[in-house]
């Protein structure tokens, strides 16, 4: 067995691994010198002790939304004035109202850093922290879709600034659902759309200039042939123009070249990561998902694996590999399956929200029944590998990896885990 000085001293393709992260926020962020202006626009009230409008910016995943906001905000902190804050947060983690109370507290109440505070004694010494500096504070939400009671979170920061007599709160909310602020209390849209930005995908050509820059930083001059680079982007801008995902490809073909020995990055190298990172991304946005979706597509692989009693009248629609499978029986399914893993099935209009849910997220597609079946159905098909995907799902659940839509009484008989 190899010690860590022998593995540390192999030789590497890569010069600056860093940099090829999705989360390395580069000096220069190609084609996005417009938004970033915008955004600098809208925040530099704070350095003259004024109060900014709320922000939302929105568009797809791998737009450089966060990479935008986050640049902005390193250069606002370099400012260094005495009464400008910015506190960031992404709500997958702090997800709901006192978990984003608790962080602004953390961040700037020290004797506060700990649990057993109600919201309402943390919204007092925030307010009271606020006004005795007089405070700009600018508060960046990413993701923000993801806080489950985002209405009270809304009332609650936009309700403070007419508490305060000195200082303010100011919100950017950062969200990939472009429909995110139509679901919100009319209010709360008010409030926080008082500003908003569209991120449009990055093209092809974008993404190759982009995958050039990073590939100029993390690796050596030569190390990756100009094909490989016009492979990854063309397959990044399929993804609708994701330069996350366009980055991975680039990181996991260097892994791979490493892993092989090999001196050089081609289109082997891309094709080979792009099967390894759709997996890897099919399995994280899994894990992230709630009980009941999870539990929809699980349904939906058991199916596919056992085979659609109603494979034969599919004849004619898209299925060419037999692989479709009809709304109503992944609903039977999914009731099932409630039961094994003791969750109290939804409505079929939830059901309904959840598959479009998953459709938007890739993980299957949907399309119309054909004329060889009675009525109108959707016809579903799962996008991975059903055997994974059933497996992780299990797994998610065996260790307690799974966050409720609601707080539910358990029943029913637990799923056999293979």
């Amino acid at each position: 067995m190899p010690t860590f000085s022998q593995i540390l001293s192999k030789p590497s393709i890569f010069k600056d691994r860093n940099t090829l992260s999705s989360h390395y926020v580069p000096d220069i962020l190609p084609f996005r010198e417009e938004q970033i202006e915008k955004i600098m626009n809208w925040v530099a009230p704070a350095l003259k002790n004024e109060r900014p409008r709320n922000v939302f910016v929105y568009g797809k995943t791998g737009t450089g939304k966060t990479a935008s906001v986050r640049h902005v905000m390193k250069k606002f902190e370099e400012e260094k004035t005495a009464y400008a804050k910015t506190c960031y947060m992404n709500c997958r983690i702090y997800n709901s109202r006192y978990r984003v109370m608790q962080k602004i507290t953390k961040d700037f109440i020290p004797e506060m850093d700990k649990a057993g505070f109600g919201v309402a004694t943390l919204y007092e010494k925030i307010l009271g922290w606020i006004a005795a500096g007089s405070y700009r504070l600018i508060i960046v939400l990413d993701e923000v879709d993801m806080v489950s009671d985002l209405d009270e979170l809304m009332y609650t920061l936009t309700r403070a600034n007419d508490d305060l007599k000195q200082g303010s709160i100011s919100l950017i909310g950062i969200s990939n659902k472009l429909d995110f602020k139509n679901v919100l209390d009319p209010r709360s849209r008010s409030s926080l759309c008082e500003t908003e930005m569209v991120f449009a995908p990055y093209s092809a050509n974008q993404l190759q200039a982009i995958l050039l820059q990073r590939s100029q930083m993390g690796f050596g001059q030569g190390i990756v042939d100009e094909s490989a680079i016009n492979f990854a982007s063309a397959i990044a801008a399929q993804e609708t123009g994701d330069a996350r995902y366009a980055l991975r490809l680039l990181l996991k073909a260097g892994e791979l070249a490493d892993e092989h020995s090999v001196s050089k990055i081609t289109d082997k190298e891309v094709e080979d990561a792009r099967k390894s990172v759709d997996s890897d991304i099919a399995s994280e946005i899994i894990a992230t998902l709630p009980d009941q979706q999870q539990i929809v597509l699980y349904a939906a692989s058991c199916l596919t694996l056992g085979g659609s009693k109603y494979a034969k009248l599919f004849a004619g629609t898209e299925d060419e590999d037999g692989k479709f499978l009809s709304s109503g029986e992944v609903y039977e399914e999914y009731t099932r399956a409630c039961k094994g893993f003791k969750r109290k099935k939804r409505s079929s209009r939830w059901y309904r929200e959840y598959l479009n849910d998953l459709e938007m997220l890739g993980l299957i597609t949907m399309v119309d029944s054909g004329p060889g079946m009675r009525g109108h159905t959707r016809l579903i098909k799962v996008g991975y590998p059903p055997t994974e995907i059933k497996v992780l799902i299990e797994k998610n659940f065996m260790h307690g990896k799974v966050h409720s839509v609601e707080d539910e009484e358990a029943g029913g008989t637990q799923v056999k885990l293979q």
